[in-house]
């Protein structure tokens, strides 16, 4: 099987706790092609995200922390 690994940084404007940070880390982690979502605890607003491009697309990574009402954006991309 053949696995491609993209990532990206996802940039979440509002300060949110950490079992909000956390539950969120999970919920990402948990989609298919995701491999890995995780949040430094010293820069709590940026989600490091590594996934399969083929499988899913950085934008529904965005829209899954958008759907919880909150403010961000990709960057680099």
């Amino acid at each position: 099987m053949n696995q491609n690994c993209s990532d990206v940084l996802i940039h979440i404007d509002e300060e949110i706790s950490d079992d909000y940070i956390h539950g969120l880390e999970r919920e990402i982690s948990c989609k298919d092609g995701v491999y890995s979502a995780c949040v430094h605890e010293n820069a709590r607003h940026l989600m490091l995200v590594e996934f399969d491009p083929d499988d899913i697309r950085a934008n529904e990574l965005l829209n899954t922390v958008k759907n919880h009402g909150l403010h961000a954006e990709l960057v680099g991309l």
